[in-house]
C-alpha cells in the first residue's frame, strides 16, 4: 500500500498534478507520523496496511466534516477542493460496499459472532472493523446494526 502510494507520488510530480501531489504528500506525513508513533525502543514498527486504510478512512472523514463546513459558509471553492482530496485518496482504498451489502455483511457477521441483542453491538462493528477496514462507512454499518439487533 506504501509502495502504491510512494508511485502515485512520483507520477503526480511528473504530470505536474498539483492538487493530487499536495494531497499524496499529507497521506504520507500522516503514514510516517504513525511510524513515529509506533516506533518503540529505537525498534522500526511501520505500520500495516490495515493501519494504513484506517488512516485513509480517518483523512476522508475530516475532509467531509470540512466540506460539510465550508459548504455551510459559502465557501464552495474550498468545499469543492475538499472534495477533489476526497476523491484521490478514495483511489487508494478497497471498492466501497453499498448499503445492500453493508446490511448483508453485517447479517453475516451477527450471525457467526453470536450477537443476540443490542448489548453485543460492540462486538459486531469490532469484528466489522476488524475484517472491512476501509470498505465500508462505519456510521451507517452502526445504525445497520442497532436496527438489526435492537
Amino acid at each position: 500500500m506504501r509502495d502504491r502510494i510512494n508511485s502515485a507520488m512520483k507520477q503526480a510530480m511528473r504530470d505536474k498534478e498539483v492538487l493530487r501531489l499536495s494531497t499524496l504528500r499529507l497521506v504520507m506525513a500522516a503514514i510516517k507520523d504513525r511510524d513515529i508513533a509506533a516506533r518503540v525502543d529505537g525498534v522500526d514498527n511501520s505500520v500495516s496496511d490495515d493501519e494504513i486504510l484506517a488512516i485513509l478512512g480517518k483523512m476522508i472523514k475530516q475532509r467531509k466534516d470540512s466540506a460539510a463546513a465550508y459548504d455551510s459558509a459559502g465557501r464552495d471553492e474550498l468545499a469543492a477542493q475538499e472534495m477533489s482530496e476526497i476523491e484521490i485518496i478514495t483511489d487508494f482504498l478497497p471498492k466501497q460496499l453499498n448499503d445492500n451489502e453493508i446490511e448483508d455483511v453485517v447479517k453475516k457477521v451477527i450471525s457467526v459472532s453470536g450477537a443476540s441483542g443490542i448489548r453485543d453491538m460492540g462486538k459486531v462493528m469490532g469484528l466489522l472493523k476488524s475484517t472491512y477496514a476501509g470498505q465500508m462507512d462505519f456510521g451507517k454499518a452502526g445504525g445497520v446494526v442497532k436496527n438489526l439487533l435492537g
